[in-house]
């Protein structure tokens, strides 16, 4: 281990326990203070000059501290190579960490962390916390049952292969506020410990990363470096592509190399994986069509599946004339994994969106806020009045006019 590191971190290891080396007599217990006669030493004499003489023993115990600082922090970091003495000599400084140096000690373990990896197996950035995935689907995403199972399902199935041979792709579809994009981040929260701010998961939004089609020459170029790029440096990639029906016929056409299967490296026990997501609010209209021609026939809302929606879902995606999306390579040579239908949300779904509105940002709610919340929504079709036509888009600002 480079003998620097101990120096790179050693003052911000030493500011906690910099108070304290400060307090107190430097005089021992029992030892008189010097007298005018060791101030008044004249040069070459043997003696140290006084001041340098009082640092001493500060000095020694703030290299003492920053030797034991850096032990407990590299033994946190590569607990494998850990020589740490459980039993501490006792001292002056006595080496049970106070409160404030333990905080300390798990802030800055967390922040190296960020830049380093340093877990004890894998790569620290990537989590895959499936429990806290079916939790979250289950509890946090509403009115959302075919695509909470068919996304738990393909991700799981997909992060267990020891040797995928492609990446995997889902196309999330359904109404504006619907859930899609709530989905593509509970899986980020999910799958990596900073979420959409780690640096293996990559977002971009058609209209805003892309827009003007004649540089989609450059657009494509610039794709390819940073999809690559984040594939070498991440052995879990997670690229969301929202409004994925706005896309250049040029930039899909660009990610058809990247979702093809690929013959896996036999030197490497375990293959990259990449999981791509496309986020449309195409073949919306035809998920609402049938959910609400099985719910006027006397179904349950649970009771709709995916068989129910596949073949016109994709019969809509494919026909559809004012997107390149359903005639693209990622379609026609069934590079999309999972076409994910996202269902249109009923009143009852509005009012749980407000009721973790409240409660996310810890504010008191009653049941009279919630109803009024969801009587705000305009609901459609006309006659039946039965889905938001904004799903839960904007109920977080409307909870806004009923704070005390």
């Amino acid at each position: 281990m480079p003998a620097r590191r101990p120096l790179c971190l050693g003052v911000l290891l030493l500011l906690p326990l910099a108070g304290a080396l400060g307090r107190g007599d430097p005089a021992g217990p029992g030892q008189a203070a010097e007298g005018p006669r060791d101030a008044a030493e004249e040069p070459g004499s043997g003696r140290a000059w006084p001041p340098l003489r009082d640092l001493r023993e500060p000095l020694r115990a703030a290299g003492a501290v920053l030797l034991r600082y850096w032990a407990l922090f590299s033994c946190r970091l590569w607990p494998d190579t850990c020589s740490l003495d459980e039993e501490a000599p006792a001292g002056p400084l006595a080496w049970s960490l106070p409160l404030l140096g333990r905080q300390y000690l798990d802030i800055l373990t967390t922040w190296f962390c960020r830049f380093q990896d340093c877990c004890d197996h894998g790569d620290c950035r990537v989590s895959n916390n499936f429990t806290g995935l079916r939790s979250d689907l289950s509890v946090r995403l509403h009115g959302q049952h075919v695509a909470r199972e068919l996304v738990l399902t393909a991700v799981r199935g997909y992060l267990e292969l020891p040797r995928p041979d492609k990446a995997l792709a889902l196309s999330f579809h359904g109404w504006s506020g619907t859930g899609k994009n709530f989905v593509a981040r509970l899986l980020a929260e999910n799958l990596y410990r900073d979420g959409l701010e780690s640096d293996c998961v990559q977002v971009f939004i058609t209209m805003f990363h892309f827009p003007h089609p004649k540089y989609v020459d450059l657009y494509k170029e610039q794709l390819t470096v940073q999809l690559r790029t984040t594939q070498e440096h991440c052995p879990q990639a997670l690229f969301i592509f929202d409004e994925a029906e706005k896309l250049h016929p040029g930039l899909l056409e660009a990610l058809g190399p990247h979702l093809e299967r690929q013959a896996p490296e036999s030197h490497r026990a375990e293959s990259p994986r990449t999981i791509f997501l496309f986020l449309s609010n195409l073949g919306g209209n035809a998920i609402n069509e049938v959910v609400l021609g099985l719910l006027k026939a006397g179904w349950s809302r649970e009771e709709i599946a995916m068989e129910h929606l596949e073949a016109r879902l994709q019969a809509e995606i494919v026909a559809a004339t004012d997107s390149g999306f359903g005639h693209s390579r990622l379609v026609e040579e069934k590079l999309i994994d999972s076409f994910v239908p996202f269902l249109p949300l009923e009143s009852r779904h509005v009012r749980l969106c407000a009721r973790d509105a409240f409660l996310s940002q810890g504010l008191p709610y009653t049941e009279e806020a919630l109803d009024e919340i969801a009587k705000m929504m305009v609901y459609v079709p006309k006659e039946e009045q039965l889905f938001s036509s904004q799903g839960c888009k904007s109920v977080s600002q409307r909870i806004n006019y009923f704070l005390p």
